[in-house]
């Protein structure tokens, strides 16, 4: 059966009082007697009562700006996907008065970062979208945008001891965990497993620590600690030449090595490394469905990427501040996505744009 939708009209009819009396005790606001205003809030409760905030945000014609600080896409395309994210939900939402500016900073760059965040400051915007991939940079700021009652959501990088309105994004822990799992179903002799870092400042990027943890605890809870040692190592290169040597220094110090762990998207990196050099038995996993991964994936040289979603992450980001400020909804302090295993059997049901 259709469900009826119960109005304030049908509510101040069943209590016997005027529509403005029921509008007072919905928004809490004005003098109601208390018999009365008990009155209503059990019929509120009985019919079921839901307030049209649709209709609310359009009638009010007030413009919501949100800033999103993100990181350049043209430095780095893992970051075209949040931008795109971020900008579909701009378009749904632009009938209720979004407008979202986008501060953008480079990726590789602190003091980019902390200028960008500066700028959002001076804007006081009434929502912010951010990745705080610098998170000792960030951390001030944090403090600054809540002192300036600016609600913020994180996403792609989960940081604890901080109060955002809502996290967006992956369980690193996990997504760590999952990693060690695939890779050891192809592990068929003990050997060294390495943990790579690639282009990242490992003491700053604290999600690639807490994948890293995730990582090692799951050989330590299989009680694989003496079957396969796990290393890392932070390579940052200039160029081609620069990890080549590094990669070939590690295969020296390490030569039953027998898989490798990229704790972001830059596995394409490493299996470029692996093909010119005709080493078929080194597994390999890493992340994000960029152009060079996906390459890679179906040549088998990648075995697995964990898809983190980073086109959900700038959309729901952007809509849980919208469903805050706008629609006055509850949000959930964290919002974890899947974790999607990509193969090269499944990696077409995953390229759909929206």
């Amino acid at each position: 059966m259709k469900k009826k939708i119960v109005r304030i009209k049908d509510i101040a009819e069943r209590a016997q009082t005027s529509k403005g009396t029921v509008d007072r005790v919905l928004h809490n606001r004005g003098r109601v007697a208390d018999d009365v205003r008990e009155r209503i809030l059990a019929i509120i409760k009985e019919l079921n009562y839901e307030p049209n905030l649709i209709a609310q945000s359009l009638k009010s014609q007030r413009a919501f700006n949100l800033a999103a600080l993100i990181p350049d896409p043209n430095l780095d395309s893992y970051w075209e996907a949040p931008h795109n994210g971020l900008e579909k939900a701009e378009k749904e939402l632009r009938q209720y008065g979004v407008h979202i500016t986008k501060f953008i900073f480079n990726s590789h760059s602190d003091t980019s970062f902390i200028a960008k965040a500066r700028e959002v400051g001076r804007e006081h915007p009434d929502g912010l979208l951010i990745a705080p991939i610098f998170y000792k940079e960030a951390l001030p700021f944090f403090k600054e945008w809540a002192d300036m009652g600016i609600p913020y959501v994180l996403f792609n990088t989960q940081i604890e001891h901080v109060n955002p309105l809502c996290y967006i994004g992956q369980d690193s822990y996990r997504s760590g965990s999952l990693a060690a799992k695939i890779l050891r179903f192809g592990l068929h002799s003990p050997g060294t497993v390495l943990v790579a870092h690639v282009n990242e400042d490992i003491s700053n990027s604290a999600h690639l620590m807490t994948k890293e943890e995730g990582f090692r605890d799951y050989f330590k809870g299989e009680q694989l600690e003496d079957t396969f040692k796990v290393v890392s190592k932070e390579i940052n290169f200039a160029g081609e030449e620069g990890l080549d040597k590094q990669l070939d220094e590690l295969r020296k110090q390490y030569p039953d090595l027998g898989a490798v762990y990229v704790t972001n998207s830059k596995a394409f990196e490493v299996a470029a490394y692996l093909e010119k050099n005709a080493l078929k038995d080194i597994k390999l996993v890493g992340y994000d469905l960029i152009g060079p991964n996906q390459q890679y994936l179906n040549k088998g040289i990648i075995d697995f990427l964990i898809n983190q979603n980073p086109l959900g992450q700038g959309y729901w980001g952007i809509h849980q501040l919208a469903n805050h400020l706008i629609f006055k909804k509850e949000i959930p302090a964290i919002k974890f996505l899947p974790l999607d295993i990509i193969t090269k059997e499944n990696l077409d049901y995953y390229l759909d744009p929206q």
